[in-house]
Order: structure tokens, then C-alpha cells, then sequence
């Protein structure tokens, strides 16, 4: 799987789990981090957790890598990282705070629903 089809399968599947405001950059071209950002946000703490969950479940069951995951203690921001993509699940507060979007801006947004 490139990581192009990771980006917007992990994005389809959030999706699926009623998360909200989700948001594809491509920052290869601005950062050596990643090839793309997904940012996400849930309804609840839990609901955050069981985002992740599923998330990291069902990317495995594709044959994807398993990620390195930070934050999940915490439950406001957890990220799974798959080296080229990186997976940001926020509750509504932390994205606010936190603003990523903004400052990962000048990446390129993907349409991750067109296809």
C-alpha cells in the first residue's frame, strides 16, 4: 500500500467511525516527517480512543505496519505514526488548541472522498 492509499484509507475508515472534521495534507514537499497528515477530530475522549483503536485494527488487517502511537493515555490527542503517514485523532479542544491545521497550512489538501 503507498502511502497515498494509507492516507485516504485511514481517512475513509475514520469516516466510518463518525469522526469529524477530517482533513488529508500531503507536507512531503514542506517537511521529512511524513508524506501525509490526517487530522481528526472526535466526540469524546472515548470516543477519540475507539477512533484509534479501530483505526489501527483495520490498517493492520490490510497489511499495514504497526504504528508507533503517542498520547493514548491521554485521550485528547493520540497519534499513530506509519512512518510515511501520520495519523492525528484530536477531541475537539485539543485540535482547537493545538491548531495543526493552521500551522501545516501551506501543505497541499487532499479530496480523500473523490475517489
Amino acid at each position: 500500500m503507498t502511502s497515498l492509499e494509507l492516507a485516504k484509507k485511514a481517512a475513509r475508515l475514520l469516516d466510518e467511525k463518525k469522526a469529524m472534521k477530517i482533513n488529508v495534507l500531503k507536507v512531503d514537499s514542506i517537511s521529512s516527517l511524513a508524506d501525509f497528515f490526517v487530522f481528526a477530530t472526535g466526540t469524546s475522549n472515548i470516543h477519540v480512543r475507539s477512533l484509534t483503536d479501530e483505526l489501527e485494527e483495520k490498517l493492520k488487517a490490510l497489511g499495514a505496519p504497526a504504528p508507533r502511537i503517542e498520547g493514548y493515555r491521554s485521550n485528547s490527542w493520540i497519534l499513530l505514526d506509519y512512518g510515511t503517514v501520520v495519523v492525528h485523532v484530536f477531541t475537539g479542544e485539543a485540535r482547537e488548541f493545538y491548531d495543526l491545521d493552521r500551522l501545516w497550512a501551506d501543505g497541499v489538501k487532499l479530496d480523500w472522498e473523490g475517489e
